[in-house]
């Protein structure tokens, strides 16, 4: 009976001991959390990732918050033109939100500035598969498209937003425009052949 009783202390003990079971760097997490958010309220974007990426190395339920502190320095660095820098952000911000499209519409903004066509359509398309009723990505995509010559492609991004927009003039200003480039690339077609039993003067208008 004594043993049992001491093996019952003994359990409690390991039970309520912060370091071997984890308590202490869930505190240690929490006061690198505070400090980061505190960072970020002051705008020091450096020290607010560093801080939240090692709180979320000690606890994951911080993910969240250092992918918000990401977004922020990476919108910071594009109002001072800094891109490539806001990129890597917008990168390691995808790898903990993968879901959120405002995300791929930011990276796609920035690889357009960085003139990467392709990689923003592709956001672009990525950010339509999760919110595939906002039309400023069909509209921002289809500007590319525009731009890189997918005419096509492009007619088909316009038409979707004016389905569901018919006075969007922004959209109707670019089917015209896109009508008449199509036009204008149209192959030329030749006239008919002459009948094989047709005579040249047969052919000849009438006076």
């Amino acid at each position: 009976m004594k043993g049992l009783v001491f093996l019952c202390f003994t359990f409690l003990f390991f039970l309520q001991s912060p370091v071997l079971f984890g308590a202490q760097p869930n505190r240690e997490a929490n006061k690198l959390a505070r400090d980061g958010t505190e960072a970020a309220n002051n705008k020091q974007w450096d020290q607010a990732v560093d801080a939240l990426r090692k709180a979320a190395d000690l606890d994951h339920k911080y993910l969240p918050n250092l992918g918000t502190a990401l977004q922020q320095r990476a919108a910071a660095r594009v109002s001072e033109s800094q891109f490539p820098e806001a990129l890597a952000d917008l990168n390691d911000a995808l790898k903990i939100q993968p879901r959120q499209a405002r995300i791929y519409e930011t990276r796609a903004y920035v690889e357009m500035k960085l003139n990467d066509l392709d990689a923003a359509q592709a956001d672009y398309s990525a950010a339509i598969k999760l919110e595939p009723d906002e039309l400023r990505y069909y509209q921002l995509r289809s500007y590319i498209r525009e731009v890189k010559g997918d005419y096509k492609g492009s007619m088909a991004d316009t038409e979707k937003i004016l389905s569901r927009d018919q006075n969007n003039a922004e959209a109707k200003a670019r089917k015209a425009r896109l009508v008449a480039r199509m036009a204008q690339n149209a192959p030329f077609t030749p006239p008919p052949p002459r009948s094989p039993n047709q005579s040249p003067a047969q052919t000849k208008p009438r006076p």
